[in-house]
């Protein structure tokens, strides 16, 4: 008897490890499922060759492209992709990943495949997998097509005009208390003559003021700099 149960626990065991394989191929046959009809663009890329290694669904269909194409093109495929005028943000986002950033988030324009007209599409990037020196191999990045919210149209004006906003409120925190009354000043027409006057300071003082203001917030002049006032919401 003994020896008919021993013979017995490996077809038993061999049984077990046969229905854990089958439920787990089940399991990983579900999740592909899932990803690929997400409706949204997920990817993994080498962001140092600017290449891609895999893709969902949605993106083929979203680019027009293979996997198998967007393979064999290499760095030309995004190149191929993206309006040139937002091409140079996969530099921006390498670099901001060697500087220890988590994530890195935008928007960006693409064309699909022997189309002329461009889609805004709105991501998230961040590492997936790092090397032994800890510099990023591989990133995966998930886009969202934003012409394709198309029901929500007031919502999604009110939701960019936010985050505009608060990431320009974000920039004025920059400047000192009297950089901003510098700066809503200048906002409301007033020239640095008129400046001084109102501020009790000297024209130089309100000179300097006016160029740290320009260099903290990166504009250019002062067209630039009411621009960005206003769109933080500064009258």
């Amino acid at each position: 008897m003994q020896t008919e149960d021993a013979g017995r626990k490996p077809e038993l065991s061999l049984a077990a490890l046969q229905k854990e394989h089958e439920l787990l191929k089940e399991r990983i046959q579900w999740l592909e499922t899932i990803l690929h009809h997400i409706p949204a663009m997920l990817y993994t890329a080498d962001p140092n060759r600017d290449t891609i290694s895999w893709c969902n669904h949605s993106m083929e269909h979203i680019t027009g492209f293979s996997l198998q194409e967007m393979k064999a093109l290499g760095p030309e495929f995004f190149r191929q992709l993206i309006h040139p005028d937002d091409y140079g943000l996969t530099s921006i986002a390498l670099q901001s990943f060697k500087d220890n950033k988590e994530t890195f988030g935008g928007v960006t324009r693409i064309r699909r495949k022997g189309r002329q007209e461009w889609h805004w599409l709105i991501g998230l990037a961040m590492p997936f997998n790092r090397d032994e020196q800890g510099g990023v191999k591989e990133v995966i990045c998930a886009f969202l097509d934003l012409t394709m919210t198309t029901d929500t149209h007031a919502q999604l004006a009110d939701a960019m005009g936010e985050v505009l906003r608060r990431q320009n409120e974000s920039l004025l925190h920059k400047l000192t208390a009297r950089e901003k009354d510098v700066m809503v000043l200048a906002v409301r027409g007033l020239n640095n003559k008129e400046i001084a006057e109102q501020l009790n300071l000297s024209r130089y003082t309100v000179e300097t003021h006016r160029k740290n203001i320009r260099l903290k917030l990166k504009v250019r002049n002062t067209t630039e700099l009411v621009t960005l006032a206003r769109k933080a919401g500064l009258q």
